[in-house]
């Protein structure tokens, strides 16, 4: 069964949108680097629920767990995060320093020697291609109160938004720094990742040189809405490659659509079955892998990974947490097991786009139909018999200001099913609800019956909208309701944008209240922890009180692993157990 959860992006990797139409893709292809031949050491194989659909994890459609797990395994970071979320700086790639603070002045600092993966030099082109694509620096667009552009050019498209509200960045040092100077205070500066698809690939695929691509960047004036200028047609193209271009079922013909620069590089594709990823040997640094080969078999049903665990099969697996999973590694000989929070949470989302929820007493009357302890008892209390119904949409359990939240943030309405007041804000009608969901999920799938079923009770006619393709709908809109997960990065804010910003590329339910997108980017531009926490606070309560949807439950995880297999550790945060895979060893 698989368990695809959409991810809550930091500001990690801002380079490659890419969106190319006409790409060829092979069906098993199964070429290998020179560097795979020459590696040496163990083979490392481990299980993913998911698996790859993109290259590219910052586009909308590439934003899903396992892309993201290949992006930290395969491209630049100039930091990582440690198990208590603290951000740990990586001097493997380069350094990043806080020049001023007023204005905000961030200077970046690629290392002499660092290499892609193909033995192309890195350099601030590639800097200047992530800060590109996040920044909206050259957008015109003037959209609508749904985010649809109605005039002016939106060049890439990013799970993330918009990010870099900076002035045209400064390239130096033999062509090997960059320094950004913000427009705005920015409260996740120490979380900026600018580099991710190298732009040499990006200018190649789109027939330009490097130099060019760069000098389109430099020359092409900001965009200016109230006045907007005509696409730069080397920006355009650009941007349609790295908007769609690095999506893919299969291992790419073209190679250079897997160029690295992190740790490791993909070796070898086997659509629904593996992902090969063989150590890049250009890279150097106390990130550098010990092991020779490391195999990601694509599993998605949990007993089937505790099988293969306890065959040998594979070193390691992360299923979905359960009773029956727990349960039977338990009584697994020579397995290790890591249990933990995550910071992740499943929901229910409504589709402010849809006509049956433009009604807000609709959308409440459904909200009260949710009976989101019954879900909790039935998914999570048989592993957690603490654990409680999720009552924040910003908040977890274990963050400070989650009790203060749920004081005031107007959950409390939904803490009891209520058919009778449900029905009576239908006053007779008896709509017609289609939720989007896994159904390769088995706790969506029953959360998604649980829903059906109370919902009906008060005159809702819930239609089954699951599919095993559901993360490539939810963008489509074409849904009242969605029910899904995310990861949250556990560090800085940008998710609060990606929530409540109109036309964010992660508002998949067209969340669209003025004031909470005037609060989403606040929050990115406050540097008062106080200030920071009351917005936040605000959010929360314009959520519940304009029905958004609800949370349901925050997720439990688990790791195992076989006695040969050392160094991993728990982690709840988005890259799973392959947080610290330079420590692994067999």
């Amino acid at each position: 069964m698989k368990i695809t959860r959409k991810r809550l992006r930091p500001v990690v990797g801002a380079v490659a949108v890419a969106a190319a139409a006409g790409l060829v893709l092979s069906g098993c292809t199964t070429s290998t680097p020179s560097s795979e031949a020459s590696s040496g050491g163990k083979t490392i194989t481990i299980a993913q629920v998911n698996e790859v659909t993109s290259f590219n994890q910052a586009t909308p459609q590439g934003n899903l767990d396992t892309n993201g797990v290949i992006n930290y395994l395969t491209q630049p970071q100039f930091f990582t995060l440690d198990q208590k979320f603290n951000v740990v700086p990586n001097t493997d790639i380069g350094t990043y320093k806080k020049l001023s603070n007023s204005p905000l002045k961030v200077e970046y600092t690629l290392n002499s020697d660092d290499k892609w993966s193909d033995g192309t030099p890195m350099t601030a082109d590639d800097l200047m291609l992530g800060w590109a694509t996040t920044s909206c620096y050259y957008d015109s667009s003037t959209l609508d109160d749904n985010g649809n552009v109605v005039k002016g050019t939106q060049y890439f498209s990013t799970a993330g938004g918009c990010v870099f509200q900076t002035d045209l960045p400064k390239i130096s040092n033999n062509n090997h720094t960059i320094t950004f100077t913000y427009k705005q205070p920015y409260v996740d500066w120490n979380i900026v990742n600018p580099i991710q698809i190298p732009a040499h690939v990006v200018a190649a695929e789109i027939g330009v040189s490097t130099k060019d691509l760069t000098n389109a960047f430099l020359k092409t004036p900001a965009g200016d809405p109230s006045n907007p200028a005509p696409a730069n047609p080397t920006l355009e193209k650009a941007a349609k490659f790295w908007n769609t271009g690095f999506d893919a079922t299969s291992l790419p013909k073209d190679k250079k659509l897997i160029v690295s620069g992190g740790p490791l590089q993909v070796s070898s594709w086997t659509p629904k079955q593996s992902m090969t990823l063989v150590p890049n040997k250009y890279y150097k640094g106390k990130h550098a892998v010990k092991f020779g080969k490391l195999v990601m078999r694509f599993i998605g049903d949990a007993n089937a990974q505790v099988t293969a665990l306890q065959n040998g099969e594979v070193d390691a697996i992360q299923p979905q947490a359960s009773a029956d999973t727990l349960k039977a590694l338990k009584a697994a000989s020579g397995v290790k097991t890591i249990t933990g929070d995550q910071v992740a949470y499943d929901h229910l989302d409504l589709n402010f786009k849809s006509p049956v929820f433009s009604d807000p007493k609709v959308r409440e009357a459904f909200l009260l139909t949710i009976p989101r302890q019954d879900i909790l008892n039935a998914i999570i209390t048989p592993i957690n018999p603490k654990a409680k119904v999720l009552d924040s949409q910003i908040f977890l359990p274990s963050q400070a200001g989650y009790d203060e939240t749920v004081k005031q943030n107007g959950s409390s309405e939904f803490d009891k099913v209520d058919i009778d007041k449900a029905k009576q804000l239908l006053a007779g009608k008896t709509p017609t609800v289609k939720i989007l969901y896994n159904t390769g999920n088995p706790n969506r799938v029953d959360s998604f019956q649980a829903i059906q079923s109370s919902a009906a009770k008060a005159g809702f006619n819930v239609v089954d909208g699951g599919s095993p393709q559901w993360s490539s709908l939810l963008p489509g809109g074409a849904y009242d309701a969605s029910l899904f997960g995310w990861i949250n990065p556990g560090v800085g804010n940008a998710a609060l944008p990606q929530l409540f910003q109109t036309g964010n590329g992660s508002n998949y339910n067209n969340f669209n209240i003025p004031e909470a997108n005037t609060l989403a980017n606040q929050s990115q531009t406050t540097l008062d922890p106080k200030k920071l926490q009351s917005i936040k606070f605000q959010l929360d309560k314009i959520a519940f009180t304009n029905f958004y949807g609800l949370p349901l439950f925050q997720l439990p995880g688990v790791f195992a692993t076989s006695s040969k297999l050392k160094g991993v550790g728990w982690f709840g945060g988005q890259t799973g157990i392959v947080w610290n895979v330079w420590d692994w060893s067999k």
